[in-house]
């Protein structure tokens, strides 16, 4: 009995001096990640915790574990955590611990990009601007030692939160992978050996932690050891780790592409997106995650760029309000699943290639008597007829075919089985008519202390760069100085004298005198440009006022913490007869004013004490740096919600006192450049299949449920070039029809996923033609298939059809493998 004690003592005593309990064993070797002994392939996707809300984390894991996920990815924002140096934030979305343990309630691991750089198209790369602003640093992400001591001090205090609530797999925990940096290896050439230095000494940092999991450094060729060096990308397939005894692995799966202010809407097809994870898997790739899985929203002012536009919906597998994106969702699912099942031979079997030529391969996988194989075809162009060991295949251009014993097709990349959703946004019948004429009422900034009196907080004798000057508390920074015209001054009895700003600023209004003489923009990606404005000037004082405004900060790019935004230079140009009289106003004294009067006094905010002042008569519209406010009553259901802000120009919204990101339909995007026909075949890039060229970058707005009250909510909209309010309303977005088509020998299944099946307006057997939405039927079919259809779908949520001769009858097709293409409304 002392002695089962003393062992029992023995383990407890092991137990507290390691710092964890008992827990999972993680580590890895050249073919897999190791999981209690065992190597498995990780199938994981990026859910970033910021760009959703705690009551939407759920539900977005449930479906990405329904969806064949192993773990959930998230970077961790430093910026968003610590916006003031050592103030800290984990509230709300914020709450990285309360994510985490919804990821492990849900039971699935979780990737822990700690960063705390990220890049990840938020607001300076996830940076802190106040680093920038720091005595002694010069750049950061470099062999800065005050850089340095504020990137340790951070990332310690997320390793020890995270080991406080036991969140470490070595401690019981769903952390199995950690990350320090990112991407560095892409920009590491431009800081010569202090990047070198920087890149080992954030290895030993990350290693003196402690953390009981594998670290590892994207994109980072010369990774020290032990970091484990990974690829991003849209295709991975060719990537090799650096140390052959690390395995093969993916943390950047592109799924699509961000949206940016004037850009066209992308789209990567799911064909494409399974193509690339087959052939990853196909040679000798075992961990790989999906960038996004869920993108979410850019609320408040998180999106970088610039110009990233406030949706970061990524065209994942689910979309930015958390429905299911089909097809993609469902086809990967159906990959996930026979990747599963052939887990132990990828992660153990040996590995024979058969080279066919023409871009076609046979990689087969042999482990105890059982194999399985991938067939692929790489021409973008042409089907390939497969035969290899007695099976005979033909398998379609730029696509794999997985075969989980090396003889029956159980999965296509380029055969698609699951449902098409066409989703709809639609108005609340309940609340339609109120909220077609919703009451507004406004108030204009307030710019008389800034146009016209050239009140500041702060002054300098130079253009202060902007992010020196504001710590991007605010999009906006005021520049104010004034002019003396005298009869002396060779400008004095000038008509015409021309205001030349030369600003990287992203966006100017320029005010004389209290009057708005002009405003400009950048064009996306470039973002240094030259306004240039014909003014009149009084004899005496003249004031010149100049908002600049940031829409997202750089967040990509060696050395991007120290690109230039606000006011570069400032002249006042006029003409003596053939003499040029140029007056340079930027060695004069400046005064500067952060932010906007309406920030001040928290207009956004119901509780403001200036709630109250807000003008009911006369509602302007297209008038600049205006505040609009309105009512309205939240829809019912539980559908999506969001705003239309058809009509408005630029500026941001608020829903009850909650940021629901900057907006700025009135920039569209170019009339060219869009594909009437997108084909999956052939290598993406975020330029292929782009749509709605001429559209609005962005008209709806997410608004989510927990920011909606049961009886009256609150919008408030500022509107900074000019608007009208009088178009915007509520809709909420939800199934309006499905379509699917699956071949014989398999099932078709459709959902409407919530509503009801309520008519089949197609429905074909044999050799139907064209995709979902303009389905037609081919020269064969089958009879009497509606009445069949019909009565296994309609007043459904769900059906499913057995795709076969015997439950839909003879196509009169001979020769061909049938298909089954049905359209569904749903009610």
């Amino acid at each position: 009995m002392g002695f089962l004690k003393n062992i029992c003592l023995v383990f407890i005593l092991l137990s507290l001096c390691s710092g964890f309990g008992f827990g999972t064993d993680v580590s890895y070797d050249g073919r897999a990640m190791i999981i209690n002994g065992d190597r498995q392939i990780i199938l994981s996707g990026s859910i970033h915790y910021p760009r959703s809300t705690p009551e939407m984390w759920p539900d977005l894991i449930k479906k990405s574990k329904e969806g064949g996920l192993d773990a959930i990815e998230t970077y961790v924002f430093w910026n968003a955590h610590e916006p003031l140096r050592r103030q800290y934030d984990f509230s709300g979305n914020l709450d990285l611990i309360r994510f985490l343990k919804e990821v492990q309630a849900a039971g699935l691991y979780a990737i822990l990009r700690i960063g705390p750089y990220v890049c990840a198209e938020w607001n300076y790369g996830g940076l802190p601007v106040w680093l920038h602003n720091m005595p002694g640093v010069s750049d950061l992400r470099t062999n800065n030692e005050v850089f340095m001591n504020e990137m340790q001090n951070f990332t310690t205090l997320i390793v020890d939160m995270a080991k406080k609530e036991k969140l470490f797999a070595a401690q019981g925990g769903p952390i199995i992978i950690a990350q320090i940096e990112n991407e560095y290896g892409n920009v590491i050439s431009n800081y010569g050996d202090a990047g070198k230095s920087y890149i080992n000494w954030c290895a030993t940092m990350a290693e003196s932690l402690n953390i009981g999991v594998p670290w590892i450094m994207c994109q980072q060729s010369d990774a020290p050891v032990p970091m484990i060096n990974t690829c991003n990308g849209w295709y991975c397939d060719s990537f090799t780790p650096t140390h052959p005894n690390t395995p093969k692995m993916w943390t950047e799966n592109w799924t699509g592409w961000f949206k940016n202010w004037g850009g066209k809407h992308p789209h990567r097809t799911a064909e494409d997106v399974a193509f690339s994870v087959a052939r990853f898997f196909q040679r000798g790739g075992t961990f790989q995650n999906y960038y996004m899985y869920h993108g979410g929203t850019n609320f408040g002012r998180s999106a970088g760029g610039p110009y990233i536009s406030t949706t970061y919906d990524y065209d994942a597998p689910l979309d930015e309000f958390g429905n299911l994106n089909q097809p993609k969702w469902g086809h990967l699912k159906e990959l996930h699943q026979v990747l599963k099942s052939m887990q132990k031979t990828l992660t153990y079997g040996d590995i024979t290639d058969t080279d066919f030529n023409n871009s076609v391969s046979v990689t087969k996988y042999s482990f105890n008597g059982t194999s399985s194989c991938f067939f692929s075809n790489a021409n973008e162009t042409s089907d390939a007829e497969v035969t290899f060991e007695g099976t005979k295949l033909v398998v379609p251009a730029w696509s794999v075919s997985v075969l989980s014993d090396c003889r029956n097709d159980d999965y296509n990349t380029a055969k698609i089985n699951t449902q098409t959703s066409v989703m709809v946004k639609k108005a609340d019948n309940e609340v339609e008519d109120a909220q077609s004429g919703l009451n507004w009422v406004w108030r204009p900034e307030n710019t008389k202390d800034t146009t016209v009196l050239g009140k500041g907080t702060f002054s300098a004798n130079r253009l202060l760069e902007q992010k020196t000057a504001s710590n991007d508390v605010s999009d906006y920074l005021w520049y104010m100085t004034s002019v003396d015209m005298n009869e002396q001054d060779l400008m004095s009895d000038k008509d015409e004298i021309l205001l030349r700003v030369n600003t990287s600023g992203h966006v100017l209004h320029a005010f004389v005198n209290g009057e708005h003489v002009g405003s400009q923009w950048a064009a996306y990606g470039t973002y240094k440009f030259m306004f240039e404005q014909k003014i009149r000037l009084n004899h005496g004082k003249n004031q010149i006022s100049l908002l600049s405004a940031t829409v997202g900060l750089q967040n990509y790019g060696p050395k991007f913490d120290s690109v230039d935004t606000g006011l570069a230079g400032v002249q006042l140009i006029a003409k003596n007869n053939d003499e040029l009289i140029i007056k340079d106003l930027s060695a004069k004294e400046w005064i500067y004013k952060v932010g906007l009067h309406g920030e001040d006094a928290n207009l956004h905010s119901v509780e403001s004490p200036s709630a109250s002042k807000w003008l009911t008569k006369e509602i302007p519209s297209n008038k600049l740096l205006t505040w609009y406010k309105t009512t309205f009553k939240a829809p019912s259901g539980t559908d999506a919600v969001v705003v239309d802000l058809k009509g408005m120009g630029k500026g941001h919204a608020w829903v009850n006192g909650k940021s629901i990101g900057r907006f700025w339909p009135s920039f569209l995007a170019a009339n060219d450049g869009c594909e009437e026909i997108c084909d999956y075949r052939g290598s993406y890039s975020d330029k292929k299949c782009a749509s709605k060229c001429g559209e609005p970058s962005q008209r709806w707005y997410h608004v989510p449920r927990s920011f909606l009250r049961a009886d009256s909510n609150t919008l408030i909209l500022f509107e900074e070039v000019g608007g009208n309010p009088s178009k915007v309303n509520f809709q909420t977005i939800k199934v309006g029809s499905v379509c699917a088509n699956a071949y014989e020998g398999r099932s078709l299944e459709i959902s409407c996923h919530g509503r009801t099946i309520s008519a089949i307006s197609f429905a074909s057997f044999g050799n139907p033609q064209g995709s979902c939405g303009s389905f037609e039927r081919g020269p064969c079919d089958s009879e009497s298939l509606i009445s069949i259809v019909e009565k296994a779908c309609v007043g459904k949520e769900t059906c499913s059809i057995d795709v076969s001769l015997k439950t839909l009858g003879s196509s009169a097709c001979g020769g061909i493998n049938n298909k089954l293409a049905v359209e569904a409304t749903c009610r």
